[in-house]
């Protein structure tokens, strides 16, 4: 079964975190949410508590998963790019060609931080991408999602159920999600 891991900090962004989730694992996907803190509660940007499955801590003893996925949202996406823990788990990723994938703030607050986009296609939150210091940008395109590799990106709220139905393409297979989108009524 594939496995795929989503890492909280305070100030997520609850949508891009709880819908792609929720898509992956109506896909037979098994989702960890990951808390990068001590406690395995986290609070949303909205006020919306989150009781994750694990921690950093915890996963990090485990072997990697197929897939990480970084919500959005402030200051979540800056405490994401501040956590030496989680630029070292998704370094790893990236070595190993496994999935990263990012939404909202975090391809360029988190990703850009990490040395993710470099010479590759992402997309993020509009106009964040005119932050990213021009040594550590990429190529940003205007889509909802983009897919460049193993590196999955995505703008925002509004797009996280895109962004859930494109990583189920991306993890099992092209049309994947077909079936999936007409029982969400997402077509």
């Amino acid at each position: 079964m594939k496995k795929a891991y989503v890492f909280l900090a305070d100030g997520f962004e609850e949508t891009e975190a709880v819908f792609p989730a929720d898509i992956l694992r109506r896909a037979g996907i098994s989702v960890a949410l990951v808390s990068c803190t001590e406690a395995k509660t986290v609070i949303g940007a909205h006020g919306i508590a989150l009781v994750c499955d694990t921690t950093l801590e915890e996963v990090k003893k485990s072997p990697l998963p197929d897939a990480v996925i970084l919500p959005g949202g402030m200051p979540g996406a800056v405490n994401l790019a501040q956590n030496d823990g989680i630029r070292a788990f998704v370094t790893s990723m990236n070595e190993e060609k496994k999935i990263i994938a990012a939404i909202c703030a975090s391809p360029a607050v988190a990703f850009s931080a990490f040395g993710m986009l470099k010479g590759r296609n992402y997309t993020c939150y509009p106009g964040m991408e005119k932050e990213i210091p021009e040594e550590l940008n990429g190529n940003w395109k205007e889509y909802s999602v983009v897919v460049d590799g193993n590196l999955v990106t995505s703008r925002g709220p509004g797009t996280a159920g895109e962004f859930g139905f494109s990583l189920v393409d991306v993890m099992i297979g092209d049309g994947a999600s077909c079936k999936l989108r007409q029982g969400m009524l997402c077509e």
